[in-house]
């Protein structure tokens, strides 16, 4: 998984999906990310602060050096979330 190349472990990934399968915790990262633009993940602090933000609400705590990983592999992805490709591609990746 390309995840791992930027040393995110699989067993984060694996906590954070079961959490988001809480119907409460799932809105409320669904607001954060809600008006998220292409350029916002582009942007290595705005991209910090949803982190933050959503390592807050999974209430998930984060070195920093997991959090500077999960930034570079956001970053490095050149997301659009209104592109359909991209979107299945990251499922693709996590699912």
């Amino acid at each position: 998984m390309s995840y791992q190349k930027y040393g995110i472990r699989p067993q984060l990934v694996e906590r954070v999906k079961f959490k988001l399968k809480n119907p409460v915790v799932k809105d409320r990262i669904r607001l954060l990310l809600g008006n998220v633009t292409k350029y916002d993940l582009q942007d290595r602090v705005k991209v910090r602060k949803l982190v933050k933000s959503a390592t807050s609400i999974l209430q998930e705590p984060l070195t920093d050096i997991q959090e500077e990983q999960i930034i570079d592999f956001v970053l490095a992805q050149k997301i659009d979330p209104n592109n359909t490709f991209h979107l299945l591609k990251l499922w693709g990746m996590f699912r």
